[in-house]
């Protein structure tokens, strides 16, 4: 079928609306350029941003050859990647929607420790190889390049992704921080926008086809 690219704009569109979406990293990223600096908030973002590259890595070269060889192994794995979406969404449900700022400052450290801090946080999250697993095998795009180039291609994709919008909400933090204080039920807003997220990339992974 050659290449499909309304399946990679679907997975652009949707690797914004989860790095949008408030969660640890993103949250961390703006506390640090509240406190302490735009640069600073830039430094935590490439950090984290690169460790996506050992999640996409391990994931290329670990479920390609599954892929490859059976069928139903494949289903298995697409169909534990939208369970998994669908359980991560029923989280967000019970979750307080909140958004809660911290009041205290957050340590200061160099741009180089912040860069290593924010890998480190991203490569040692297992929860970051499961969401990865989940996520990107249903967004495979055609059948005349590799699986194993395929994950890379889903992977700089979503590094990408994730570099601009969290490299916008580190520039961007002061007036992303007084909007959230003075607009109480913008929580609400962005918890329902996770759930439809979460629900909806995961209808897509189910029905997709190999």
């Amino acid at each position: 079928m050659g290449l499909n690219y309304e399946i990679l704009f679907t997975f652009i569109i949707a690797s914004a609306a989860l790095a949008i979406a408030p969660g640890p990293d993103n949250i961390y990223v703006l506390m640090q350029s509240i406190t302490n600096g735009k640069k600073y908030g830039l430094a935590t973002t490439a950090g984290l941003v690169s460790g996506c590259l050992v999640h996409t890595t391990l994931l290329a070269f670990g479920v390609s050859a599954i892929i490859k060889d059976s069928d139903k192994i494949f289903f298995a794995i697409k169909f534990f990647g939208a369970m998994y979406l669908f359980y991560l969404a029923y989280k967000v449900f019970k979750s307080d929607a909140h958004l809660q700022l911290s009041n205290g400052e957050v340590p200061k450290k160099g741009l180089g420790q912040l860069f290593k801090q924010g890998f480190i946080m991203n490569v040692l999250n297992p929860k970051v190889t499961i969401f990865f697993l989940a996520f990107f095998p249903g967004f495979l795009f055609g059948d005349s390049l590799s699986h194993i180039i395929q994950f890379y291609v889903l992977g700089l994709l979503f590094m990408l992704v994730a570099l601009i919008v969290f490299g916008l909400i580190a520039i961007l933090s002061a007036s992303i921080s007084t909007y959230i204080k003075a607009h109480a039920k913008l929580g609400s807003s962005l918890k329902w926008l996770q759930i439809v997220v979460f629900i909806g990339i995961g209808l897509f992974i189910l029905l997709s086809n190999k």
